[in-house]
């Protein structure tokens, strides 16, 4: 029987057009959430729509209007698994006073989300 593989929810925070969805998508890539030849679709899209910078962000911004005005509108959830590691990412933009609230829990999900990249890229 297969070990039951922990589970990491990490949610992304930031001011709007941060690269908050940009950083994400690429984490999300870098750890096998997603298809390199799905990848290759949001980059001809976005090299279409004169936004090439913008494939790893559209991992996550899937409404028409995100892509269009490059902000992240809605709040994008997405679960994967890695080989120890099942994850539920959420990204989402916030107002000013809701990011000080959540400020501290933040700050200890980045350190997390650090030592959890060096163990998910060994």
């Amino acid at each position: 029987m297969e070990k039951e593989k922990t589970h990491v929810n990490l949610v992304v925070i930031g001011h709007v057009d941060s690269g908050k969805s940009t950083t994400t998508g690429h984490l999300v890539y870098k750890c096998g959430g997603i298809d390199p030849r799905r990848l290759e679709k949001f980059e001809k899209a976005a090299a279409q729509a004169g936004k090439s910078s913008f494939k790893f962000a559209w991992v996550l911004d899937k409404l028409k209007a995100e892509r269009e005005r490059g902000i992240t509108i809605d709040i994008s959830l997405m679960k994967f698994n890695t080989q120890k590691y099942s994850m539920t990412i959420i990204d989402m933009s916030t107002k000013l006073e809701v990011r000080l609230n959540l400020w501290y829990t933040f700050v200890i999900k980045i350190f997390f989300f650090y030592n959890l990249e060096l163990q998910l890229l060994k």
